[in-house]
């Protein structure tokens, strides 16, 4: 081959690594910005608490946002619903869930918090809170998806296990005859009711300063290869003896 032809080819190579490695740079900055909105939305609603009925939870023009939010009713008789692969302070789990039905607008979801998880794997007994109970907390779209391969929830005894929460299957598999609110009561950890828990939006995923510097490591390959093109390409030719 030519050195016209190995620059030509070269150059290809090159300019395919630079565009992709470019685009994950981009990727990242872009859910690093997406991800410090979203966590200036909810300090800026937990600074104020200005309080809106459960009814907000069903609002479609409000589906990302946050809001805080009280109100009255009762669980459902229905069983918890365990989100799995929950890490807290190093330790696996599960985050539970329940159906709630304030007194005024549809049903819900309340994320009453965090349970560990034996090396067996052992789902833990969850008791219905009884009664009639007033509630608050932080109303905030479901926990992130990432790639929803296979079934979402299957049912475990008088439990659901979820790898992922989706009101719209959930209300179909437990047979819930009106929709689910697309938005989830993070229950105030004040209140003495359900488990360990905080108001943290990215307990289980990456933080804006992480993806932030997953985009500068791959804005420097795009760099690196570009200047490892130009040496190559400008280098002085040895002479032929």
């Amino acid at each position: 081959m030519s050195r016209r032809g190995t620059l030509l080819f070269g150059w290809t190579l090159a300019l395919a690594a630079i565009a992709l490695f470019a685009n994950l740079g981009l990727w990242q900055a872009r859910r690093a910005v997406e991800k410090q909105a979203m966590l200036d939305a909810a300090a800026s609603v937990l600074g104020e608490r200005v309080p809106r009925p459960l009814a907000a939870a069903g609002d479609p023009a409000r589906v990302r946002d946050y809001d805080w939010a009280v109100g009255q009713g009762r669980f459902d008789e229905r069983g918890a619903l365990l989100l799995d692969n929950q890490q807290r302070n190093g330790r696996a789990g599960v985050r539970v869930y329940r159906i709630f039905m304030p007194v005024q607008g549809g049903p819900l979801l309340v994320d009453l918090g965090w349970l560990p998880l034996g090396g067996d794997r052992k789902l833990p007994a969850i008791a219905r809170p009884d009664g009639e109970l007033g509630l608050r907390g932080l109303l905030a779209p479901p926990p992130s998806t990432g790639l929803a391969l296979g079934p979402g929830l299957g049912s475990q005894g008088e439990a659901w296990l979820l790898t992922r929460v989706e009101p719209k299957a959930i209300a179909e598999a437990t047979g819930l005859s009106v929709p689910l609110a697309p938005r989830v009561l993070r229950l105030d950890p004040a209140l003495e009711l359900g488990y360990e828990r905080d108001l943290e939006l990215l307990a289980n995923t990456l933080p804006p300063d992480k993806h932030r510097g997953y985009s500068l490591q791959w804005f420097a390959l795009a760099l690196a290869v570009l200047a490892t093109a130009l040496i190559l390409t400008f280098r002085p030719r040895r002479r032929q003896p």
